[in-house]
């Protein structure tokens, strides 16, 4: 799973305006209680910096991802996962395990907890795909400055739609119901709508492949500003 849309959470309301702070050169001091300690990597790394944990906990006090509302903080809470799905994304290549190793590694002398696969996995499902879904609405936009090369022509800002239909999923049950099988495999078709430039990403829906781009990129035009180009 990713932080992208699903095919309907961009017409999502953002929890409020974002903009990423720039990523510092050590590790921010301010950390929320709840972040010391073996529950350090609630926050750690650089995606940390980008996405503060207090974004993160707005987040899922909006949108869930803390089924039972727990008395004591967990080993492994619910803001860990977020993190932790967004480091998968970061290295899809790797097992859940080398995955949270990445994450903890910029913090050695720590006493981390070290979960197994099965409690990293049921941290995943915990979590679920709304307050992901929410956090990708929040953060997504243009980020080009006036003097960015690249990223207007005159005084409009230049975007493009940038589509990929060739992204194999795991061929688990839901996914041959939900996407179908092409070539033996499930298949997902992307569509996102980018600043050109800067390629950051305004907005994006994915679904079968066997949907056309067209229908996808439509919609996407609820994103469309009139200062925008479409190229």
């Amino acid at each position: 799973m990713s932080c992208l849309s699903s095919k309907t959470a961009g017409r999502r309301a953002p929890l409020s305006p974002y903009s990423a702070p720039s990523i510092p050169d050590r590790a921010p001091d301010g950390l929320i209680a709840s972040s010391r300690g073996r529950y350090a990597p609630a926050h750690l790394g650089e995606l940390g910096a980008l996405l503060p944990p207090e974004l993160v906990e707005a987040v899922l006090d909006e949108h869930g991802g803390r089924p039972g509302r727990p008395s004591r903080i967990r080993d492994l809470p619910s803001r860990c996962g977020v993190y932790f799905v967004l480091a998968m994304c970061l290295f899809p290549e790797v097992g859940y395990g080398l995955v949270w190793r990445k994450l903890a590694a910029a913090w050695p002398s720590l006493p981390l907890v070290d979960p197994t696969s099965k409690a990293l996995r049921d941290l995943r499902r915990r979590i679920g795909v709304a307050p992901m879904q929410a956090l990708c609405t929040v953060v997504a936009g243009a980020i080009g400055q006036p003097t960015t090369p690249g990223v207007r022509h005159g005084r409009y800002r230049t975007v493009s739609f940038d589509g990929c239909s060739a992204i194999r999923l795991p061929a688990s049950l839901a996914n041959r119901a939900a996407y179908g099988r092409h070539g033996g495999w499930p298949m997902l078709r992307l569509m996102t709508l980018v600043e050109t430039g800067t390629r950051a990403l305004i907005g994006s829906v994915f679904g079968p492949s066997g949907e056309g781009e067209a229908a996808y990129a439509r919609q996407l035009l609820h994103l469309l500003r009139p200062d925008m180009l479409v190229l």
